[in-house]
């Protein structure tokens, strides 16, 4: 793990002040104040913490798989990987799919899904999400399992994910009644650069929106929207699904920067010239209140509070996805049990070994060896961003990976300003430590070259900073 020094300018004396801040004990010092952050009142309890802050992740790896638990939280139902759309950096694009069970019976796999996980009495605390390719595509398959779920446990949660492309007013109607939540995925502004846009077909549009009115009271549906180097803001895109919807609270989804799970999202990756200047943007959407509707800007910035409020270890932190941990299950209609709901059991991870890690019908033997835990990672360990990155995907390897570790650096930068700003008044702009030199310079204030508080005008990056 690693101490930094983070040079930060005080937004009311507009003077330099040296932080330390340790990312494994999420320690946080302003040595030119000598104050300790959080400060009075701001208690740290990480020993009595109710979130298990000292829970130790399993550093899975091919040596030390990790295994499953029956006694799930979220259980990912995958139905195939069959969908009506092809996207620009689809994680499932050129992911080979498993053969369709013609003599799938549903009663039969129901009865395994039953037998086999802990649903406890009503299903509370559970969640069951539904997963394509495009899910609405095997409607015929989800309709009668979610019903006989929903009869079974009245207090499961559900949810599908969903393009929104095959929407009825029907469908809409059944969602509606069976309480079960939607993600659209939608990049606002940017769907050309992804793919279709199925508000461009009026009575698919006059659906979706149809459908957004019946779970909106209940806060039930949200816009996904990714950012990839050809749309880069979340102003632009939380603009643009207010215009939609005429909700100014209307609930964006996902909301980070695309990893590159092939050569297309490898395309649509930020360029190294665009780093900084994408950081400072988004850093001054976040700072400006303007990209407030965004789930993701929220909880990236009340976690990484309580992270530091709470003195969280990195040592706790599991994979960005979740899929690390033994309660959280990805399985398709044959049993077999996935590394995550967007592979199949035909897949191969990039280490060479099967995406399929098991079947329930033998769950003593299920085991992920697909993945790599960020501590062995050669650079996870000593990143400022750890704590908010996650390790980003747990089974990219090579130029993919680095792509997709440069996109979540830059991505997850503007956070650690925001919060630390939030803290102790002061904006980081230059980062020492052990880390990749270009990395250094947060905002590209110094040209790359070393910190001297002499080479930027301080009057001039504040202005900036207040300009939309």
């Amino acid at each position: 793990m690693a101490n930094f020094n983070v040079y930060s300018i005080n937004s009311e004396t507009k003077k330099i002040h040296k932080l330390i801040y340790d990312n494994e004990k999420s320690y946080l010092f302003d040595l030119t104040e000598g104050v300790q952050y959080p400060t009075e009142g701001l208690v740290r309890k990480s020993e009595t913490n109710p979130s298990n802050y000292n829970y130790i992740a399993f550093p899975l790896s091919k040596d030390t798989p990790v295994k499953k638990s029956k006694n799930f939280r979220v259980l990912k139902i995958s139905f195939g990987l069959k969908c009506n759309y092809s996207c620009e950096y689809c994680s499932q694009r050129f992911v080979p799919e498993t053969e369709e069970d013609k003599n799938f019976d549903i009663d039969s796999f129901l009865n395994k899904i039953y037998s086999t996980f802990d649903f406890g009495e009503t299903g509370k605390g559970k969640k069951i999400e539904y997963w394509g390719g495009e899910p609405l595509i095997y409607w015929n398959k989800i309709v009668p399992i979610a019903e006989n779920l929903r009869e079974k446990y009245p207090e499961l949660t559900m949810s599908i994910i969903t393009n929104g492309s095959l929407m009825t007013k029907d469908k809409a109607d059944w969602i509606d009644k069976m309480n079960i939540s939607i993600g659209m995925s939608h990049d606002g502004p940017g769907q050309s650069v992804r793919g279709p846009d199925p508000f461009d077909v009026p009575k698919i549009k006059e659906n979706i929106l149809y459908l957004y009115n019946l779970l909106r009271p209940k806060q039930m549906m949200s816009f996904n929207s990714m950012l990839n180097n050809r749309n880069t803001s979340r102003a632009k895109i939380q603009e643009y699904f207010i215009d939609l919807t005429g909700d100014n609270d209307v609930q964006i989804g996902e909301g980070g920067f695309i990893d590159a799970y092939d050569m297309s999202g490898y395309g649509m990756s930020l360029e190294r010239e665009h780093f900084k200047n994408y950081s400072l943007n988004a850093f001054k959407e976040i700072r400006q209140g303007l990209c407030v509707n965004f789930m993701m800007v929220r909880e990236k910035i009340v976690s990484f509070l309580k992270t530091i409020h709470n003195g969280k270890s990195s040592k706790t932190i599991s994979q960005k996805c979740g899929m690390d941990k033994e309660y959280n299950i990805a399985v398709d209609l044959n049993g077999d049990v996935l590394t995550c709901q967007n592979v199949s059991s035909v897949a191969t991870a990039p280490n060479g070994e099967s995406h399929k890690i098991g079947n329930i019908d033998d769950f003593d033997n299920i085991k992920l060896t697909t993945a790599t835990h960020w501590s062995h990672r050669e650079k996870c360990a000593t990143c400022p961003v750890l704590q908010l990155c996650q390790g980003s995907c747990m089974f990219l390897e090579g130029p993919l990976w680095e792509a997709s570790c440069n996109n979540a650096y830059y991505d997850n930068i503007p956070y650690l300003c925001s919060v630390i700003e939030h803290l102790t008044g002061c904006i980081p702009i230059y980062i020492d430590g052990e880390l990749p030199e270009e990395r250094k310079d947060i905002f590209g204030l110094f040209d790359g070259e070393k910190f001297d508080e002499t080479k930027f005008n301080i009057d001039e990056f504040f202005v900036n900073l207040e300009k939309s």
